[in-house]
């Protein structure tokens, strides 16, 4: 089992950026991968999600066009770059990984194994 730590997180201002990171213990090719939050009372949510080879990328609505995921396969990471943060995308990110060749499920029960989480925490 492919074992996820997620880093950079963090307190930024509205507006600003952070980029998460999220190293595997093993490679993780023909593996999807992808980004979920949850913030505090709420359900797990997709943000982003990745093609194994990196071809395809989905994003949810409310984050289009202001996160970016990209994976680098010689390092075992996959990132989401964070622009224009704001106080609404406070939550716990977590990433996902499942083996699937043709692009990447969006929903969390479509995910086989999960990273333990970073803070991402916006001020308004």
């Amino acid at each position: 089992q492919v074992q996820l730590v997620e880093s950079g997180g963090g307190l930024v201002q509205a507006g600003g950026s952070l980029r998460l990171s999220c190293a595997a213990s093993r490679t993780f090719s023909r593996n999807a991968m992808g980004w979920f939050r949850q913030a505090p009372g709420k359900e797990r949510e997709f943000v982003a999600a990745i093609s194994w080879t990196g071809g395809s990328t989905y994003y949810a609505d409310s984050v289009k066009g202001r996160f970016t995921i990209s994976r680098d396969s010689t390092k075992n990471t996959v990132y989401l770059q964070m622009n224009s943060l704001k106080p609404e995308d406070t939550a716990v990110y977590y990433c996902a990984g499942v083996l699937r060749r043709v692009g990447a499920p969006v929903s969390p029960p479509d995910y086989d194994y999960w990273g333990q989480g970073t803070q991402v925490t916006v001020s308004s």
